[in-house]
């Protein structure tokens, strides 16, 4: 039965209108379809020069193409590909672009093209111009990013005062092709620069510049602002030289805290750093920019207070500057834990973190464990008699006194006040193998932390089942060993009379891996009378003016090369300030006292 011609007629128009749609991409010639996979799929990879190959204009998209990559430096483009629509002699695509530019920084643009039928007639071209690459982009203007970095946030002590603080420094940079005569130059700036930093000579600078890719600059310096100010005048105008200038977070002065706030710094960079701002721009020929097209402003960073005493530790690093041999002292507050100061001086730091991690034999401060075992393992106490002769001998190992002086028999208080050896040889002696391991512990000498920003050591103190090896480490000697950081803590658990957990950057807890144990508060209350007399009646009276201070000396003796040396020790605590002092081969007890006097002058008490 024919078809009724309404009915024929209503195909006919349902033709036509497919028909239309299909001209718009629906079911579509997918030649401009590949094409756009093609060029973006070439373009996402990182094959620049394959995506242009599907333009028109392979020469102009490539070097478009490459000079955005370069300056951007996108760690990945992605590309999705949204819609074509096509039409008889064109097509337009609509693309989703992400840039990856590292760090969370993400720029997520819709963009678009036109392709058109190749000449050749061998498929199709993506229409080539500057908004294939962005929207907004036009002919003769390229893309940039800049960064904008926030100034750091400051680190600040216990009482909020700047310890590192956004500083002004000024990078000296050396481009060696075109300084002309370069060993010239490398003099003059020696000359200059020499005297704020003695390792920078002319040798190094041109060694240094040599090593640089040519069109690269060679960095000779980093300066304070007020350094460069000083040498200014002597380096402007040397040829090949330049400058810039940046915010550092840097102490009050160089080497200011220099085995604290640079691991500090280290530990708390994303704090303080905030995160830092940045944008892409459209630019013309000369770098002007012409339009922003994503923006995003820096979050500054935000301060961190640490336990530092600004006061303390300047007087620590006083106390030690003008020591010719290696010297550092460790402060820590008996009732918080908090480590107050560390210093060293340039000596010392050859050395490394000597304060923290340094080992020694602690000599005679080492009294202060034998003495309180002997309280608690032998019955002892202050008033105790025991003999103090110039010279002992255990187990055929001759012990002598310094000056192999002879007290007789005294009570214990002043065999410890005048640092006896012979005595405490033989309390060490008497004792159980395991007695000075146990009491080290209770001071937390073998104790060990894990400290946010800080390696510390406290020291070891080995079980002896020989008896000559107990007499040795019984005054400070033989197998023992600890660090300043160490004794300190020592001292401040004697004067909190329970263990101390050193503490350095606020809001980040210490993590204690092996715990000290609690100290006996008997053996305390005999032992503090003792420390004290080491002061008033002792070999420490140097600091009778210097408050109450209750403290032990220490020299411990050592051979090298066939040559008797010591270091010299002194530890101890002043109201609620602990700490620890050594002078490495400083011959005796007494050069450690005699910086203990100007440290302890430097704060109030």
């Amino acid at each position: 039965m024919p078809r009724p011609l309404r009915t024929l007629g209503a195909l006919l128009l349902t033709l036509g209108v497919l028909a239309g749609i299909a001209g718009c991409g629906i079911f579509g010639d997918d030649g401009p379809t590949e094409t756009a996979d093609a060029f973006l799929a070439a373009w996402s990879r990182g094959d620049d020069a394959g995506a242009a190959a599907s333009t028109d204009d392979p020469s102009a998209a490539a070097q478009l193409l490459a000079e955005a990559r370069t300056a951007l430096a996108p760690t990945a483009i992605t590309t999705q590909l949204a819609q074509v629509r096509t039409a008889t002699d064109r097509a337009t695509a609509s693309v989703n672009v992400t840039w990856d530019l590292g760090q969370n920084r993400r720029w997520t643009y819709l963009g678009g093209f036109e392709l058109h039928p190749a000449e050749t007639d061998t498929g199709w071209q993506v229409r080539w111009a500057p908004t294939v690459l962005h929207p907004q982009l036009a002919a003769g203007q390229r893309l940039a990013l800049t960064t904008d970095t926030p100034d750091p946030a400051p680190v600040v002590d216990r009482n909020g005062v700047p310890l590192l603080a956004p500083t002004t420094v000024v990078n000296i940079l050396l481009d060696r092709k075109a300084a002309g005569d370069l060993n010239a130059v490398a003099r003059t700036l020696a000359a200059a620069l020499g005297p704020v930093d003695p390792d920078i000579t002319a040798r190094s600078i041109v060694d240094g510049a040599a090593k640089v890719p040519d069109g690269q600059a060679y960095t000779v310096a980093v300066l304070r602002e007020t350094d460069y100010n000083g040498v200014k005048n002597a380096i402007y105008d040397l040829p090949g030289v330049r400058f810039t200038s940046s915010s550092r977070l840097l102490g009050p002065s160089a080497g200011f805290g220099n085995q604290v706030l640079p691991p500090v710094r280290t530990e708390v960079a994303a704090q303080v750093d905030g995160v830092a701002g940045w944008s892409v721009a459209a630019v013309d020929p000369s770098g002007g920019t012409v339009t922003t097209l994503a923006e995003t402003p820096p979050t500054p960073g935000t301060t961190v207070a640490v336990s530092l005493d600004r006061t303390i530790q300047s007087a620590a690093e006083d106390a030690v500057e003008a020591v010719p041999q290696q010297a550092a002292i460790v402060a820590i507050q008996p009732s918080t834990g908090d480590i107050l100061a560390a210093a060293q001086n340039d000596a010392a730091d050859t050395a490394g973190a000597i304060a923290f991690t340094g080992r020694y034999p602690p000599g005679s401060t080492f009294k202060i464990v034998t003495a309180t075992a002997g309280l608690e393992r032998l019955g002892l106490t202050g008033a105790t008699p025991r003999a103090c002769p110039g010279t002992t001998t255990i187990g055929g190992r001759p012990v002598p006194n310094e000056n192999m002086f002879d007290l007789g028999t005294v009570p214990l208080a002043t065999a410890f006040a005048k640092s006896c050896n012979t005595t405490f040889a033989q309390i060490g002696a008497e004792l159980p193998a395991d007695a000075l391991t146990a009491a080290g512990l209770q001071f937390g000498v073998g104790a060990d932390f894990a400290i946010p920003g800080l390696t510390t050591v406290t020291g070891s103190v080995p079980p002896a089942e020989d008896k000559v090896q107990r007499a040795e480490d019984g005054f400070g000697q033989g197998q023992v060993v600890t660090t300043p950081f160490g004794l300190a803590l020592a001292a401040a658990t004697a004067a909190r009379g329970e263990p101390v957990t050193p503490q350095l950057i606020r809001g980040r807890t210490t993590e204690t891996v092996t715990p000290a144990t609690a100290p006996d508060q008997a053996a305390l209350a005999q032992l503090r009378p003792m420390m004290r007399q080491v002061v008033t009646d002792g070999t420490a009276t140097l600091l009778r003016g210097s408050g109450e201070v209750y403290g032990k000396t220490g020299t411990a003796e050592y051979s090298q090369g066939g040559v008797n040396r010591a270091h010299g020790w002194f530890v101890g605590y002043r109201g609620d300030v602990a700490f620890a002092i050594l002078v490495v081969d400083g011959g005796s007890s007494s050069v450690a006292v005699r910086i203990a006097q100007p440290f302890l002058a430097g704060f109030p008490s």
